[in-house]
């Protein structure tokens, strides 16, 4: 007996050895394409025996703990060839990996750039990637590759019209999207009033979209992130990238300043309309001006294998002038410097630093003696400290936070009558916003993925300027100005924080299927201020202040996942919820310009949005595409408007539907088309009207907001790409792409509005006036562009 509790004891004591001799070792490095150097974002690496897995992050970085033993590692990424290798891990150890592209891939479209079942196994919901070569290959409008209208083929994701500058996702206004350019924020995204974005496709890297769920690492607006990342720029050989088109014309050069360690990219357009135009004006318009440019730039250092700088930028402007008379400019200017550390192999640290200028100037009047000068900006100035602790293949630990200093410029407005200058320029204003957050992504078993985070936010409006104070006033009325406090520079004036939880849950039901729920609460402390149809590019930014409180929302959102024939096919169901508090409207007849008590004449009030959105998706082969259809309500409530009843926002739009497809004809020809249906947006009509001296004054006797809705908007484009013959050893390789918008002439209403008839009216007579349609395109456009690179 004795003798077997001595065995039992050694029996114990080798497994408690054993188990103590097991070591875990890590393996980690970056996943890059091996003809240009570029890290690949979500690339998968994965340890058959173990069936267990990762992904790159977005520098490209992996770290999988596991332990020690020989394992075969699998790394792959679409549309490139995989690579696997078998390595005993008896200690740390850092691998890079190259890729290269499936010559198969090269010319076929491939609609999403990551693991193949990442939709189902992934923990993301609401959540959209597009990568740069399907964009290149969308039908759009005068040829030219867009960013911003091709996220709007998406499912929940809407615009008011044609022409209109922004977008909306899921019942949010354009404001309460964070558009991001290498991590810098964008106020504008817009060139030529909507109708190109400002992103050059050929500095574009990767675009992701996240309309819910959104990690607690993201904050700042209520709606969505949109996340764009440029190229570092080719460290193994030069590259030039380029096209020719109907309006405009761009240029990207990149190389590598020391091959596989530092490189750079520089990419430029400029529009020539004004050009094209210039023999057609007279000479009073002689020095009209109708352009827009944008130039963007990238480097990058790796000064070992623990540490990489990189610094980007971009300028852009667009110009209208009309001869010395008048005009008006505005453009973007931002610049991120980037330190990637690694602190160890399992914990990845990046620190983000920004600069970001927006700014618009009016002028009117071509003598010194008689004019009108009115500038206004927004700066932001920010320092973003960010860690990944890589615990275990099945746990990744995020946690940072971000400060913010706000500078707004509401208006520098000098008029100058006779030769006497009067400034009515409006005090400017300083905010200052600080976050921390801590984010755990965790595998519970086999089926069960969490997500789960919190996010705290606080907002200081500060000095130097007046903070005012408003008495009360009817509803829908303005509010009586009291007192005025005068604050020194940086003195608190008012102060708002908020906690943010966010959780996200993903269940797999078997190899092809999951579930996944998500709930998220975002803060929003600035806000546009805008009573256009459209949000336009003299639209002002503002602080939350002592009198306009932050805006809230709560979204909670259930989708379920499907692929079909080997991952070829993707299959997602999505419904939401999402309450909105505290959002900024006006009283009927708002003034929003150069106003200093217009914080007197804000309402704030309640929003929610509910829907329910499909999407079906082919993502290879010669045939490819998507269908995409959201059924969506948006709707608000505010004390003063409608009278105090819920109303359709101006963007609530009942159905959307989308199809985008692909077909390879050849090798060299690609046909891709596309056609979009939207309900019609709603607005407001006055419902009878006054004459005085024969002129029509419309009146809204209701009081009624957004009752009635222009006419549905459809439009179909097609798209024909020729590439070029395959040769052994060509360095040059051009394209043509023809293109057609609009193709069966649609005249799409942009807005309808009453006008009266201008010839005069008889003694006795009646006035007549009557609806007219305003269609922003209203005929077939027609397009070629040729693009090349070597």
């Amino acid at each position: 007996m004795n003798n077997c509790k001595w065995l039992m004891f050694c029996l114990l004591f080798l497994t408690a050895s054993f188990g103590l001799s097991q070591k875990d070792v890590t393996i980690s490095g970056y996943v890059k394409d091996a003809s240009s150097g570029e890290t690949l974002i979500g690339a998968t690496v994965y340890v058959p025996e173990l069936q267990l897995g990762s992904s790159t992050n977005v520098y490209g970085f992996y770290s999988i703990t596991i332990p020690e033993g020989s394992y075969r590692l699998e790394w792959g990424y679409v549309g490139f060839s995989d690579y696997a290798e078998t390595i005993k891990l008896n200690s740390n150890l850092k691998k890079d990996i190259e890729l290269g592209i499936e010559a198969a891939q090269m010319d076929e479209v491939v609609i999403v750039a990551e693991a193949k079942d990442k939709n189902v196994r992934d923990i993301q919901m609401s959540v959209n990637k597009l990568d740069i070569q399907t964009l290149q290959k969308l039908p759009t409008l005068l040829g030219e590759t867009e960013v911003l209208r091709s996220i709007q083929l998406l499912p929940g994701v809407t615009s008011v019209g044609e022409g209109a500058a922004g977008f909306n996702v899921r019942g949010g206004s354009i404001d309460q999207n964070l558009v991001l350019l290498d991590e810098a924020p964008v106020y504008n995204s817009s060139h030529l009033f909507g109708f190109f974005s400002v992103f050059n496709p050929d500095a574009v890297k990767d675009v992701k979209l996240y309309k819910g769920g959104i990690p607690a690492r993201y904050g700042g607006r209520l709606s969505s992130i949109l996340d764009v990342r440029m190229k570092e720029g080719n460290n193994k050989k030069l590259a030039v990238n380029g096209g020719i088109g109907t309006i405009f014309s761009r240029l990207a050069i990149e190389a590598p300043i020391v091959k596989d360690k530092s490189s750079f990219i520089i990419a430029g357009r400029r529009s020539y309309i004004d050009w094209l135009s210039r023999p057609f004006l007279s000479d009073e318009f002689a020095n009209t001006a109708l352009n827009f440019y944008d130039l963007t730039l990238k480097t990058n250092y790796k000064i070992n294998e623990n540490n990489q700088i990189f610094v980007s930028g971009y300028f852009g402007r667009d110009n209208f002038r009309f001869g010395d008379a008048a005009g008006f400019n505005w453009g973007n200017s931002t610049a991120t410097l980037r330190w990637n550390h690694l602190f160890s192999d399992r914990l990845f640290f990046n620190l983000t630093s920004y600069y970001s200028n927006y700014d618009y100037q009016i002028n009117f009047g071509d003598t010194a003696e008689d004019k009108f000068d009115w500038s206004a900006r927004i700066i932001n100035y920010s320092l973003k400290p960010q860690f990944s602790y890589f615990l275990k293949p099945t746990n990744v630990i995020r946690f940072g936070g971000q400060s913010i200093l706000y500078e707004f410029q509401p208006a520098n407005a000098i008029a100058v009558s006779n030769n006497e200058a009067i400034d009515i320029s409006l005090d400017k204003q300083y905010a200052f916003e600080s976050n921390i957050f801590v984010e755990n992504e965790l595998d519970v078993g086999s089926r069960i993925k969490l997500n789960y985070g919190l996010r705290l936010s606080l907002f200081n409006y500060v000095g130097k300027g007046n903070a005012y104070e408003y008495g009360e006033a009817p509803a829908g009325e303005v509010k009586p100005f009291v007192s005025s406090t005068s604050y020194d520079q940086w003195e608190n004036i008012q102060t708002y924080w908020n906690l943010e939880p966010r959780a996200s849950i993903k269940y797999q039901m078997n190899e092809t299927s999951s579930i996944k729920l998500s709930y998220n609460r975002t803060a929003q402390y600035i806000h546009l201020l805008s009573n256009t149809i459209a949000a336009t590019p003299v639209d002002v930014w503002t602080p939350s202040t002592n009198n306009i409180k932050p805006q809230l929302a709560d979204q909670v959102a259930m989708g379920f996942f499907k692929n079909l024939d080997e991952d070829k096919y993707e299959m997602s169901a999505e419904i939401y919820y999402k309450s909105m508090d505290n959002l900024v409207d006006y009283i009927d007849g708002a003034d929003l310009i150069l106003n200093q008590f217009l914080e007197g004449q804000i309402l704030e009030g309640e929003g929610r949005a509910y829907g329910l959105e499909l999407m079906a998706k082919k993502k290879e082969g010669r045939f490819s595409g998507w269908l995409s259809y959201t059924l969506a309500r948006t709707e608000r409530q505010v004390v003063g408007i409608n009278n105090n009843q819920w109303y359709p926002a101006r963007f609530d739009q009942l159905h959307n539907l989308s199809v985008t497809t692909f077909y390879d004809i050849t090798n060299r020809l690609t046909l891709s088309a596309n056609f979009v249906f939207n309900s019609g947006t709603p607005t407001t009509f006055a419902s009878s009207r006054f004459e005085q001296a024969g002129f029509v004054i419309p009146n809204n006797d209701n009081n009624a907001r957004n009752d009635v809705r222009i006419p549905n908007y459809h439009r179909m484009d097609l798209s024909l790409t020729i590439n070029p013959k395959e040769k052994p050893g060509k360095k040059y390789f051009g394209k043509w792409i023809i293109g057609v918008y609009n193709l069966y002439n649609r005249k799409n209403a942009f807005s309808v509005y009453q006008s009266q008839d201008l010839d005069r009216v008889a003694p006795m007579g009646e006035t007549t006036s009557e609806a007219l349609r305003l269609a922003v395109i209203g005929s077939v456009i027609p397009s070629i562009s040729y693009n090349f690179n070597f």
